[in-house]
């Protein structure tokens, strides 16, 4: 019987890699685009190598994609690029090892945090330019930052990556509030957690009923020169809404790890702002996080060949 052939899109750990050659030829990939292959890209290369398990990451899984005879589409990162309702049509099995690293999330958030309150990228910049002496303001003074001990944190959705903040804000010596309307423990409604935290940090999945929850009116609600964070996806905001409230002094400082799309226009008035730190969807870029998502994956792939039944299927196994 013919060994499948598997296109492998993202760079996986060689453990990973080891394992799918087990159960499938490996074709070979040409230079990744920095944003990913479109959907008439990815049908091309599958038509050209002939594959039908394909491994992506955040690359468009579409009509052209999903017209070919594929086995199953893999997602090492969420689907959000694959048609999914389409390939349950075309009876294409989708794959995602969708569990959030909640301590990798966690960390960045506490990373943002700092680097916010401390002013640590705007003073890096100084230092590197030779600039930290200029003017007569010292830079002690210039880039005075605040003292997080004491001060409130209000965890917005306490999930896993919420209660891995909750534990670690508290050993920084914060007091702790939490909103989320379906776990009891979170004592706090949204209203309440806004007039009271020093730092707000989202933590909220993306729904039909959280998209743009978090606009003009909750901004304006927050202590003024509170710290907001988002490390969970760009449109639980309004963006505008955010830049207006950082301009006017609404807010102190914000943090943002994703963005609508996954990407920010460099001309964005937010990229302006020197109270704003802006990373690219780092929450689970680590070593650990990859690795463990990779080997999750091709563990399901090898199930799903074996004629078993995917732990990691989004919508019907076909």
């Amino acid at each position: 019987m013919k060994r499948p052939q598997a296109l492998v899109l993202p760079a996986l750990p060689e453990s990973a890699l080891a394992r799918l050659g087990e159960v499938a030829d490996l074709a070979e990939v040409p230079a990744r685009p920095s944003l990913g292959f479109t959907d008439e890209q990815l049908a091309d290369l599958v038509i050209a190598t002939g594959a039908t398990v394909i491994i992506t990451d955040g690359d468009e899984v579409r009509a052209a994609v999903l017209s070919l005879p594929l086995d199953v589409v893999a997602t090492i990162g969420g689907p959000a690029g694959v048609d999914l309702a389409l390939a349950a049509e075309r009876e294409v099995t989708v794959l995602s090892a969708t569990d959030r690293d909640s301590e990798a999330v966690a960390e960045l958030t506490i990373a943002l945090m700092f680097a916010v309150v401390r002013n640590i990228v705007t003073a890096d910049r100084e230092v590197r330019r030779g600039r930290v002496y200029r003017g007569r303001v010292p830079p002690a003074q210039r880039h005075r930052g605040r003292r997080l001990s004491g001060r409130t944190f209000g965890v917005v959705g306490l999930g896993r990556v919420g209660r891995a903040m909750r534990w670690r804000c508290e050993g920084l010596g914060m007091r702790v509030i939490a909103c989320d309307p379906y776990v009891a423990e979170a004592t706090h409604t949204l209203p309440a957690l806004l007039a009271e935290a020093d730092v707000v940090s989202l933590h909220v999945p993306m729904t039909s009923e959280t998209r743009g929850f978090f606009g003009g009116v909750e901004f304006a609600a927050m202590r003024p020169g509170a710290i907001y964070l988002n490390t969970s996806r760009g449109g639980l905001h309004d963006l505008t809404a955010l830049v207006e409230a950082l301009r006017w002094g609404q807010l102190g400082g914000a943090g943002l790890d994703h963005f609508e799309g996954e990407w920010l226009d460099p001309t964005h008035p937010l990229t302006r702002l020197s109270n704003v730190v802006l990373t690219p969807r780092l929450g689970e870029a680590t070593g650990e996080s990859q690795a463990e998502r990779a080997e999750a994956i091709v563990e399901d792939i090898a199930r799903l060949l074996r004629g078993e039944r995917p732990a990691y299927a989004c919508g019907p196994v076909i």
